[in-house]
């Protein structure tokens, strides 16, 4: 019996296969093409497959299931006939040498996992050559090398290396799922993580996964301490896992500001360390409930955001990415003009965000653009080194207090110097509009307020 001409996909390179696993899996499906709900699972795509035959033999296959054709060695000789890959004669006499060759259909997902594995050495294989290459190169520091290092074992690890298209069928399932778990009792689990303000998480529905949230200010308008006022209520409320970076303030003056909200004791005071017994009582409370939490804190200087996915994929399972802030972020390469860094770095950020899957919120500091008009609420257009910044974001939201712009001399007795808004000017997701908040700042804390909805 002839026997048809095995060719690899890999040509001239020695790596490693097992070509009679390849050939049981495909037998397996041949004789009882059920096995194939299993495989499918282990092997979902042809290019799992070395040999290049058997990379096309097993697509024929993966095409007829999606199309709900029944497959077996008649059907599957007439798709590969109609491709013209094959010779018939050869193509015949090679498929009955797979269905003869199964030793038993029961194992055909363990000859799936051999493939699988052996795709996986031979995917890492080839990912160290490049690697290699990469640092033999001389293009990028030491830091960025590693981090590409790492990123590629990580997919591999992950499969992300075998996305490609994906057909809208596929996705439709997908989004039905979705709405079926939002429908569900345990709708919670799958919704926006909420910030703790009723109305920002009714117009945006919580921080969404994959979305990159912008939250911008002028300096000492409150965003830190708004930022915070979220990852608090995240942490200690939902009881879910929070990163914060941070590259202007330590991570000690961090924890005195959350203690300072939890405890409702001034600020001042915990930077004087002139506490009463009641005070130091509900310290000691804030911190026990605050060590519980899963809050953790990076004031490494100037990260760039290859560092910063590095050690989110070392914590795993993170809720919430806080960035504190865009401006002091470093874009790891020597680009001359700013505006192009940031708008790498804002753009990095936003791929970050879709790869870890995690909303990432990153606070932003404004031109002094607003100052100089007699409305001094900020505009999109006010976005310091803007580039991409508005682009890349699919929410942006500014602080403003009025508050911030009066001093000593002109500060209006009747007006609610605590008051505060929350401008969302932009959503993907849905509407713009500004939300009311009252301002403590005794206790460096943002809290809700009801108030009349003002349209962008």
């Amino acid at each position: 019996m002839d026997e048809i001409k095995i060719t690899s996909g890999y040509d001239g390179l020695k790596l490693p296969f097992s070509a009679e696993a390849e050939q049981s899996v495909l037998g397996a499906i041949l004789l009882d093409s059920q096995c194939l709900d299993r495989i499918i699972e282990i092997l979902p795509i042809a290019d799992y497959f070395y040999l290049a035959n058997h990379k096309l033999i097993y697509a024929t296959m993966l095409e007829m299931f999606t199309l709900g054709r029944p497959i077996d060695f008649v059907t599957v000789l007439d798709n590969l006939k109609k491709d013209g890959e094959f010779d018939e004669a050869n193509a015949k006499t090679y498929l009955l040498q797979l269905a003869q060759i199964v030793p038993s259909i029961k194992n055909a997902s363990t000859y799936a996992y051999i493939v699988r594995d052996n795709y996986n050495v031979r995917t890492l294989i080839t990912t160290a050559r490049d690697i290699i290459e990469d640092a033999s190169s001389g293009a990028g520091d030491a830091a960025t090398l590693l981090d590409s290092a790492e990123q590629k074992i990580f997919d591999i690890r992950q499969g992300k290396n075998m996305q490609g298209l994906q057909r809208i069928n596929e996705t439709i399932i997908e989004t039905f799922d979705r709405l079926d778990r939002l429908n569900s009792d345990e709708n919670q689990l799958y919704q926006g993580v909420p910030t703790g303000i009723k109305d920002l998480d009714e117009t945006i529905s919580g921080l969404n996964r994959s979305d990159l949230i912008l939250l911008a200010a002028r300096p000492g308008m409150g965003k830190t301490r708004f930022a915070l006022n979220i990852a608090r209520h995240i942490a200690v409320k939902e009881k879910k896992r929070v990163a914060f970076f941070s590259l202007e303030m330590t991570k000690e003056q961090l924890t005195s500001r959350l203690l300072s909200t939890e405890a409702m004791v001034a600020g001042m005071k915990l930077r004087t360390g002139k506490l009463g017994d009641d005070e130091w009582i509900r310290l000691i409370e804030a911190g026990d409930i605050l060590s519980r939490s899963e809050i953790y804190f990076d004031d490494t200087p100037g990260i760039t955001v290859s560092e910063m996915k590095a050690k989110l994929r070392r914590l795993k399972n993170v809720d919430l990415v806080v960035v504190d802030y865009l401006q002091l972020m470093s874009g790891g390469k020597r680009i001359e003009n700013r505006v192009q860094e940031v708008s790498v770095i804002t753009r990095n950020l936003k791929i970050m965000a879709k790869e870890v899957n995690v909303p990432v919120v990153t606070l932003s500091q404004l031109s002094r653009a607003s100052e100089q008009r007699t409305d001094h609420r900020p505009l999109l257009s006010d976005l310091r080194d803007s580039g991409s910044i508005e682009q890349d974001a699919d929410i942006v939201i500014f602080l403003y207090r009025n508050d911030y712009y009066k001093d000593g001399d002109n500060v209006d007795e009747e007006s609610d110097r605590n008051s505060g808004e929350c401008i969302i000017a932009k959503n993907r997701h849905g509407e713009t509009r500004s939300v009311p908040l009252h301002w403590q700042g005794e206790f460096m804390r943002f809290t809700a307020k009801e108030a009349k909805r003002l349209e962008f």
